[in-house]
């Protein structure tokens, strides 16, 4: 049974990986892609919104059919859907093209993550350890080391459909190599389809509710503090590219950290002092302003954001198994507080550049730090995870 369980903790792992590191280095070539279409900021940004639709449309029918069918499959044939779908993205045939995979490169990530966050709360439960932030910290790592990678292929010169097809061919053998340590499929199936089914518990959305508030966060953190340093404080480039590589090697850090603290003081106290640190660390580098001041105060908000969304979902699978058996899922649960959690990254970005039009960028980042206080109160729904 260790065996197994070890093997399926693999499998977990290296899926993760795979979710960061396409989405780390489908960023990297964003420039790219605008350049190869000849399409403005304007467009690029409407076309980037395809992904965010093809993400918000499989949460719901991903968090169903890893009920229905085990998450094991979904996750098996998510990964070959993504393969697949990076491929439609590198072809770059035309914009409407571009649409059209982007969605597709969406939905099939979204499956793909609503499922492996379903088997990964069946691996931590299965084991009675805490590995859900660990998870999530490969997934950084995969975010990360795409990034960088998807930034030389740029530099090299290496074209997007070339990245692609090296990626689908890594996928394809990634997904049949792990397919057989996963857990079966019938260790997490949930048979609802006899009977009417009782409404999901509004906690569910409580979770997605405090998940969106670190989401915000940590889409506002990345998009808007490069801006910050270059506008506010006169940062060169290559500086003001320094408080984003901060946050995110501080996310990984706190992450890999994440289940440890968790297991020894709860998740609860967890969540409350990752809140206090995420918004006490933002006020006082904006209050003291300069961009040492910035890279220490980005480094606070994401040691302090990294455990919550992990934790979130980790809440939310045991409630679902512990609590409410029998009237929603696991994978269903996840996919809710993940449905909700993720609307933060859409909404994040553009509502820091919206008020910041009104009022000063540098004022405007305060309500990050507001979030992160808010997260306080999450700690109370995760004392059961």
């Amino acid at each position: 049974m260790e065996l197994t369980l070890k093997r399926a903790r693999l499998a977990v792992t290296i899926t993760f990986i795979v979710n960061g590191f396409t989405a780390g280095t489908f960023v990297a070539r964003i420039p790219d892609f605008k350049r190869i279409l000849d399409i403005s900021n304007g467009t690029l940004g409407t076309s980037l919104l395809f992904v965010s639709i093809g993400v918000f449309l499989a949460l719901k029918p991903a968090g169903k059919n890893s009920a229905r069918f085990g998450s094991k499959p979904v996750v098996f044939w998510a990964t070959i859907a993504l393969a697949f779908s990076c491929v439609l993205v590198g072809l770059l045939l035309s914009l409407q093209w571009f649409w059209l995979s982007l969605f597709l490169l969406g939905f099939s990530l979204a499956t793909q993550d609503v499922a492996m966050n379903a088997h990964a709360v069946l691996v931590e439960q299965r084991a009675g350890r805490r590995l859900m932030s660990v998870f999530h910290g490969m997934f950084s790592v995969g975010t990360l080391i795409g990034g960088i990678l998807g930034g030389l292929f740029s530099q090299w010169e290496v074209t997007p459909l070339n990245q692609s097809l090296g990626l689908f061919l890594i996928y394809m053998v990634a997904a049949f190599a792990v397919r057989p340590i996963y857990l079966p499929a019938e260790t997490d199936k949930h048979d609802f389809t006899s009977g009417p089914r009782a409404k999901h518990p509004f906690i569910f959305w409580i979770l997605g509710f405090f998940g969106l508030f670190a989401a915000i966060s940590e889409g506002a953190a990345g998009d808007w503090g490069g801006v910050l340093a270059r506008d506010a404080f006169g940062a060169t480039p290559f500086i003001s590219t320094l408080p984003y590589i901060v946050f995110c090697s501080a996310m990984i850090i706190g992450r890999f950290s994440g289940d440890y603290l968790a297991h020894r003081f709860g998740a609860s106290l967890v969540i409350a002092m990752g809140g206090i640190i995420s918004g006490t660390g933002l006020t006082a580098g904006l209050i003291v302003g300069g961009i040492p001041a910035i890279m220490i105060s980005w480094f606070l908000l994401g040691i302090g954001l990294s455990v919550v969304i992990p934790l979130m979902f980790s809440a939310a699978g045991t409630l679902a198994t512990k609590r409410y058996a029998g009237v929603i899922a696991p994978s269903e649960a996840v996919a809710k507080v993940s449905g909700v959690s993720y609307f933060g990254f859409v909404l994040g970005p553009p509502l820091i550049g919206f008020i910041a039009d009104v009022i000063e960028l540098r004022w405007t980042l305060f309500l990050i730090a507001a979030f992160s206080y808010l997260l306080i109160f999450a700690s109370k729904y995760a004392r059961e995870a």
